[in-house]
């Protein structure tokens, strides 16, 4: 049987290229954006390569969107295989420096709302569908800068870098990862965290040095784990990260 994956923020940079790499493994991916006009874009292109995406309207900090995309996946498919949480925002106002004595109240709640809060929810809600999957895997899209080690380490090359609303969410989703990881510990269900790196994306500008090509291979490839896999990590193109 045909595996169903969904993959939220799918419409643009890494989501888009991660729906492309899990789709052209014969996956069928629900391609799930929040603005209708680019999640039909980017559902029209993908078809036109021959590859079996269909378009969900899902902004996950919505909770009727949330229960919408839940009812759609049971009734059409009845179970869900793979659940990539990729959908995040940036709006701290620059990626440089450390902002956390001023950083506004309302930028760090909008940034929860969709890295941390929508992420948990909607994978709370499609939970019961991944529990009937043979081989269920969840890939949180974090980031190394929600990473206390790398925060703390003078010599990498993060340590400049302390957008503290954006850093703040990655961690609590790092977090999640890894209590939902031990949760499911006694079940078929890996939960792994992925840092794409730096990449050419809205996010992380023209200056990244990596492709979406390249920044989305390390969540597919978790998203692809076999039963051996490992499950509650933290990593970057098979290189372990620091939590």
């Amino acid at each position: 049987m045909t595996k169903l994956a969904l993959v939220t923020g799918g419409n643009k940079g890494i989501g888009f290229e991660t729906v492309r790499q899990l789709a052209g493994q014969h996956i069928k991916v629900l391609l799930g954006a929040r603005n209708e006009e680019e999640g039909k874009n980017a559902e029209k292109v993908l078809r036109g390569e021959s590859l079996d995406v269909t378009f969900i309207k899902l902004d996950i900090s919505n909770s009727q969107d949330i229960e919408n995309a839940k009812t759609y996946i049971e009734n059409e498919f009845g179970q869900l295989d793979i659940l990539i949480n990729n959908a995040a925002v940036f709006l701290d106002s620059a990626w440089f420096g450390n902002n956390v004595e001023s950083v506004p109240m309302k930028t760090l709640r909008d940034t929860f709302d969709i890295n941390y809060f929508g992420t948990v929810e909607l994978t709370q809600a499609l939970l019961p569908l991944v529990k009937k999957s043979d081989a269920g895997r969840i890939v949180n899209i974090s980031s190394v800068s929600g990473s206390f080690g790398a925060h703390l380490d003078e010599s990498h090359w993060l340590y400049q870098l302390k957008p503290y609303a954006y850093s703040a969410s990655k961690t609590a989703l790092n977090q999640f990862t890894v209590f939902l990881a031990n949760a499911l510990k006694e079940t078929n269900i890996k939960v792994n965290a992925a840092s794409p790196g730096w990449v050419k994306t809205s996010i992380g500008s023209d200056q990244a040095p990596l492709t979406t090509e390249e920044g989305a291979k390390t969540g597919v490839a978790l998203a692809l784990l076999d039963n051996n896999g490992p499950t509650g990590t933290f990593s970057q193109s098979g290189e372990v990260l620091p939590w």
